[in-house]
């Protein structure tokens, strides 16, 4: 075989394994099949979350007859201390980190922002059910736990870059759909620090491009996702299914699939001329809704 087609295999193009990984939020949803794509292709990946239980099952059902491992941690990333934590446990184990994936994520109850009503009932769906808690509460969870996760990891994917040829350390953020659209989906707080995320991974970025460290900052941002679309609703295998309604939503006439996820988490933690960028995983959603 030609060195060149050598090259162009999939283990080349896509050269995760062996490669040490850490997801947020890994045992549900989207950070489950961040996991698995990761996983299943070779790497280790520790997963990091709250709920013991929650992570011990994922590593249980999933992380059996595969190339990689699953490998639970728990831990806090809204903490300064609690990231720390994270940190120190990953630098008693090993050398580097290869890829991070901030998955982790909340998102409060719905605001009613359908028809058209007077000011008063606006401000009655819009003011009254909110509390300042609801969104300091999901910016620190959605938007300054990566924040925090991404800097205080950036030795240990520094080394990645050192310790492997013609490999980046990476990180991903996994953003969403609802962060680049106009419309907030009758979910403000989360809307915004989605929005939010979008816009500090450029600046994480550019600032560490700045600095001459070689660590790739992505994001994905994904629309609805069949088995991720409602993580506090999932089954024994962590999973959920996704409403009638949410499916007819779409211009493909159909959710995201597990391997829709697969593919997008594949490319952007292999593809090393890719930094700074947000990718909408959406099918065709932002083609109907604007941005």
């Amino acid at each position: 075989m030609s060195p060149n087609n050598k090259r162009m295999q999939l283990e080349d193009v896509f050269p995760v394994k062996d490669k040490v990984a850490l997801v947020t939020g890994g045992g549900s949803g989207i950070g489950l099949m961040c996991t698995q794509a990761l996983a299943v292709n070779g790497a280790k990946v520790y997963i990091v979350g709250r709920t013991e239980e929650k992570l011990d099952r994922v590593a249980e059902i999933y992380g059996k007859d595969i190339a990689g491992q699953i490998i639970p941690i728990v831990g806090d990333v809204t903490d300064k201390e609690g990231v720390k934590k994270i940190v120190q446990e990953i630098e008693s184990r090993e050398k580097c980190l290869c890829i991070l994936v901030n998955n982790a994520g909340i998102a409060p109850e719905k605001t009613n922002t359908s028809g058209e009503r007077s000011a008063e009932q606006v401000r009655n769906e819009f003011f009254d059910p909110t509390t300042v808690k609801e969104w300091t509460d999901v910016y620190t969870t959605n938007v300054v736990g990566p924040y925090l996760m991404t800097t205080a990891f950036l030795p240990l994917l520094q080394n990645s870059t050192e310790l492997h040829h013609g490999w980046s350390g990476c990180v991903v953020n996994i953003s969403s759909i609802s962060g680049l659209i106009r419309i907030s989906q009758g979910h403000f707080s989360y809307n915004t620090s989605k929005g939010a995320i979008v816009h500090l991974n450029k600046m994480l970025a550019t600032e560490i491009a700045k600095a001459g460290l070689k660590v790739r900052v992505n994001s994905i941002a994904p629309a609805k996702v069949e088995q991720a679309y409602s993580p506090d609703e999932s089954k024994d295998d962590q999973k959920s299914e996704m409403d009638k309604d949410h499916k007819e939503m779409l211009p493909s006439q159909r959710p995201g699939k597990e391997e829709d996820m697969a593919a997008a988490i594949l490319f952007v933690v292999s593809c090393q001329y890719l930094n700074g960028i947000t990718i909408p995983v959406d099918g065709g959603y932002m083609v109907q809704i604007g941005s």
